[in-house]
């Protein structure tokens, strides 16, 4: 009796690459940004070919694009923003925005998206659309808040994450989420709601 030869290609039966291709992308786009990571690190992270790579997503742009997808819907918190007095929106803004930071399953993404904003077009476009496109607007629609003040609220925001989680600027990187909303809050109260 002959065994059946193994012939090259996929598996049979389930597959688990193309999601454990996202996962290295966002691991490593996290780490790297967009111009340094490369399709063939990206495939060794996820053990796989990395012409498998380019079969499931084609360019590194659109691999970019499929990993970097904001994990969540900005839109869902808005609710909770808005929910309470209006005294209180810095902090409830602050709170949220930082909550979604803290979460260790979203925060590669986050990094990713803020590590490539600086030298590729395609993150700077995902960290405007998050700014310009989601809730912050959202909240600004609801509150009557000029786009100017959105805009720095955002700024504020974003230069937060990105000291403590992409530049790891101490004693900032350090700091607890509430001492970090404690610093926050005042000056998007005073942006958003005043």
């Amino acid at each position: 009796m002959t065994t059946p030869t193994r012939r090259p290609g996929r598996r049979p039966g389930p597959t688990s690459s193309r999601e454990d291709i996202l996962a290295a992308a966002r691991v490593l786009f996290g780490e790297r940004g967009y111009d340094k990571a490369s399709i063939r690190a990206i495939a060794r992270e996820a053990g796989v070919d990395p012409a498998l790579v380019h079969h499931f997503f084609g360019a590194k742009e659109q691999l970019f694009a499929a990993a970097m997808r904001f994990p969540v819907e900005p839109g869902m918190f808005l609710g909770q923003v808005l929910a309470g007095p209006r005294s209180e929106l810095g902090e409830r803004l602050a709170r949220t925005f930082l909550g979604l930071w803290s979460d260790p399953r979203l925060r590669p993404q986050f990094i990713g998206i803020l590590r490539s904003a600086a030298t590729n077009e395609q993150g700077a476009a995902l960290l405007r659309e998050f700014v310009t496109g989601t809730m912050l607007v959202r909240v600004a629609e609801v509150l009557g808040t000029p786009k100017l003040n959105i805009t720095a609220a955002a700024a504020q925001m974003v230069g937060i994450v990105m000291l403590k989680y992409v530049l790891e600027v101490e004693p900032l990187a350090s700091a607890t989420e509430d001492d970090l909303v404690a610093l926050l809050a005042p000056t998007l109260q005073r942006y958003l709601a005043d």
